[in-house]
């Protein structure tokens, strides 16, 4: 069984934000793979279904960003599950817009969903990176992530959203190099 978390805040008013871009995958994931109906639990909301023959239980944290840690914990110990069966999807300003990284540990990045998990669970766990670029100064940072995806990004979205979705198979399997690869190669096109 494996713990996958879309990192984002809860509210309508965030849906669109960069900074929401794991819910936003977590949400494609169900879709795409026929997850179960979202149930209220581990103070957020979760998924349960199956990625290539593998339990995914799929966790969207309802704590907002920087309470995550509390989420994901509860969910951890409930399941009894390490954090080598964590994965976090989040929003990299480190990265160019739409681009897909994948990395094992490390360090939180100024993030502060990652800094909360970290916190709680330490810092070995996978996080797949989804590239939202960087605002140029670090003055716009906040109103940055905390702003909407562009009307003219919304398709480059989608793709990436389809994208992670597809190849999710990769990652469920652990192999975390052609999870990115197929991933970038289906963008290109």
């Amino acid at each position: 069984m494996q713990l996958w978390v879309g990192l984002g805040n809860p509210g309508a008013q965030y849906a669109l934000n960069r900074h929401n871009v794991g819910f936003m995958v977590a949400d494609t994931l169900a879709d795409v793979h026929g997850f179960g109906p979202v149930q209220k639990k581990f103070s957020g909301w979760t998924q349960d279904g199956r990625i290539a023959g593998e339990r995914v239980i799929l966790l969207k944290p309802a704590t907002f960003m920087n309470e995550s840690g509390r989420s994901v914990g509860e969910a951890l110990r409930f399941y009894k599950l390490g954090t080598d069966a964590l994965t976090v999807f989040h929003d990299e300003l480190d990265l160019a817009p739409f681009k897909v990284k994948v990395k094992q540990g490390g360090g939180t990045a100024g993030h502060n969903g990652l800094r909360s998990i970290d916190q709680h669970m330490g810092p070995d766990f996978r996080r797949v990176r989804l590239g939202i670029g960087h605002p140029g100064h670090k003055d716009r940072v906040t109103g940055y992530v905390l702003g909407n995806y562009a009307k003219a990004e919304m398709d480059d979205l989608a793709d990436m959203l389809g994208a992670v979705s597809a190849e999710a198979e990769w990652l469920a399997k652990g192999d975390d190099a052609r999870f990115m690869n197929d991933v970038a190669m289906r963008l290109a096109d």
